[in-house]
């Protein structure tokens, strides 16, 4: 499939601070054209056509009003977190646009840490380590 057939997602960047990490971004690039926010605001007539969602990567891109208003073909915003408190859900639904999550992405992690401070803990693991 050709680039300019594959739906277009819009992204803050790739790679840097922010943007979304290098890996990502390549398996991302094999289902869909990825648009960053430098392109798109580079050239918000066309791009805003080709991008029919989002990808929030570390709550980024911020999503407003102006935004949503600037995208006539936006069908989904993926967040790439569990929570999704930093988006304006009702918003978001008044343009027609559905919101995803991973909710229970980092559950199994996050309990696995848990059980390992616990037993560091218990047995001062890190007391013993200077």
């Amino acid at each position: 499939m050709a680039e300019e057939e594959l739906p277009g997602v819009l992204i803050l960047d790739i790679g840097g601070t922010h943007g979304v990490l290098e890996n990502l971004a390549t398996l991302l690039k094999k289902h869909f054209h990825l648009i960053t926010m430098k392109e798109f605001l580079g050239n918000k007539e066309e791009m805003s056509k080709k991008i029919q969602s989002i990808f929030v990567f570390e709550c980024r891109p911020t999503i407003d009003r102006e935004l949503l208003e600037s995208l006539p073909n936006l069908k989904v915003i993926g967040n790439s977190g569990v929570g999704v408190d930093h988006l304006d859900l009702k918003m978001i639904s008044s343009f027609g646009v559905k919101v995803t999550n991973t909710p229970h992405a980092v559950a199994d992690p996050t309990a696995d840490i848990g059980m390992a401070l616990m037993l560091a803990s218990a047995r001062r693991l890190v007391e013993g380590n200077v």
